[in-house]
């Protein structure tokens, strides 16, 4: 066996299945993913660091324009956004979706066509409605009552406003409890079982200044399976159908949100896209047919599954410890860059790259440097015996609700986004540095 090789049985890590597919390997235990070396994107731009490949974001873009060809296909902005991401995804013929009036102002900025952009948000403040109604949106998504005759109000006696009504569908779907968004008892959406639903859609109905498009729901993130969706799609199905009956309104959109589950490890489960728009497809025209409704036009919103494969975070190895029967590894990120550890216990597959070792491999905490014992980046980690301070380290999957999610703790700074591309590196977001800190802090 070469030296390599045995790096990778070492490690545990010759499984590249959940990499962007560039990635490709190099001698003496590197990687290049976008024809870029990991190691030397580490060196160029120091860690922590997050690459984004360019040519898998837009792979999978088109791979859902592909298994989809029939349906609007919106990226949740909310996984990441940036303007080179706003950008891909518009070359790529998706549209998007937004939670923010920052989210829709940097997107438009950035050339997106606001016709193509859905506004949500359970708690819409008076700036995100005015910035969607001032720069033109495609659709705001209806999430409470109050918010109709907010937005009516705010689009004026001579304008009109195309909008959802998010729908709780009471349908228990996701990875965590915490995301599991189409159940009754939670903030999002109104529901179907008590009839607030189908209140909202009558005085939407009434209202002149608003038209009322379709409707919207939302069951969860991280669902690996098609049949959450299949009962969502036949419950959103009947509500139109009763408006049709009560009101004699064809709704000509169904938005069955995103959710789209991924492997963050290899061996663990990912959603079958091809085997998703088959089964919605078909589902969708029988239950149609079988209510005598007009096939709507079908939406669906993927944010971590076009993003979340095309990003790996790099770390660099701080101090390596015993404690407590424990393999303790500190890297020079944390919480701070990715609290999804602490919040839903998510677990990743970090590997050493840069160099190659012919140490057995040892089970590892990777943690990271912040003051909170919940500061973990991986638990039961497969990493050479031999791992020390100064080691690179790279965690794949890492391209979704990371950077998105960071925050200011302990004010180490939130890492860049480096884009990589047919060999090319080129910062997209640059590091958010002490200057940064000092200049916000005005009082004295």
């Amino acid at each position: 066996m070469t030296v390599d090789v045995l790096s990778e049985v070492a490690a545990g890590t010759g499984d590249l299945s959940v990499w962007p597919a560039s990635t490709a390997r190099l001698p003496h235990g590197g990687l290049a993913v976008g024809g870029v070396s990991l190691a030397e994107v580490a060196q160029r731009f120091d860690t922590p660091v997050y690459v984004l490949d360019e040519g898998e974001v837009r792979g999978r873009c088109r791979t859902y324009r592909d298994a989809f060809p029939d349906a609007e296909v919106l990226y949740a902005a909310k996984a990441f956004l940036s303007r080179a991401m706003a950008r891909w995804v518009r070359e790529e013929g998706l549209g998007l979706d937004v939670c923010s009036a920052g989210e829709l102002e940097l997107a438009v900025t950035s050339g997106f066509p606001p016709e193509r952009i859905v506004l949500h948000g359970n708690a819409k403040s008076p700036r995100d409605i005015s910035a969607a109604l001032r720069l033109g949106v495609g659709r705001i998504v209806i999430d409470s009552s109050s918010e109709i005759a907010r937005i009516a109000a705010a689009v004026g006696p001579e304008g009109r406003q195309r909008v959802l009504v998010r729908v709780v569908p009471g349908v228990a779907a996701g990875g965590h409890e915490k995301v599991r968004t189409g159940t009754e008892g939670q903030k999002f959406g109104l529901s179907a079982a008590d009839g607030s639903a189908q209140e909202a859609v009558a005085r939407i109905l009434a209202q002149p200044r608003l038209e009322l498009a379709g409707l919207h729901c939302h069951i969860g993130s991280q669902i690996t399976t098609v049949d959450a969706y299949l009962v969502a799609l036949g419950r959103m199905v009947e509500l139109m159908a009763a408006v049709h009956e009560v009101h004699g309104a064809v709704l000509p959109e169904l938005d069955l949100g995103g959710g789209h589950g991924i492997a963050y490890r290899p061996g663990e489960p990912a959603l079958d896209l091809t085997a998703l728009a088959r089964e919605l497809r078909t589902a969708l025209a029988d239950r149609c047919a079988a209510v005598g409704l007009p096939l709507p036009r079908l939406t669906v919103e993927p944010g971590r599954a076009i993003a979340g494969p095309a990003g790996v975070a790099l770390y660099r190895v701080l101090a390596v410890k015993r404690s407590g029967g424990k393999l303790f590894v500190a890297v020079d990120g944390g919480m701070s860059d990715n609290p999804r550890p602490a919040l839903y216990g998510v677990r990743y597959a970090p590997r050493l790259v840069g160099r190659a070792s012919t140490a057995g491999c040892r089970t590892a905490t990777v943690v990271g440097r912040h003051c909170e014992a919940g500061d973990v980046l991986a638990v039961d980690a497969e990493l050479p015996g031999d791992v020390h301070p100064g080691d690179l380290l790279a965690v794949p999957v890492a391209g979704a609700y990371q950077l998105s999610m960071a925050s200011g703790y302990n004010m180490v700074g939130r890492p860049p986004v480096v884009a990589v591309h047919e060999g090319a590196a080129r910062v997209l977001v640059r590091r958010e540095t002490l200057d940064d800190f000092r200049s916000r802090d005005i009082g004295g």
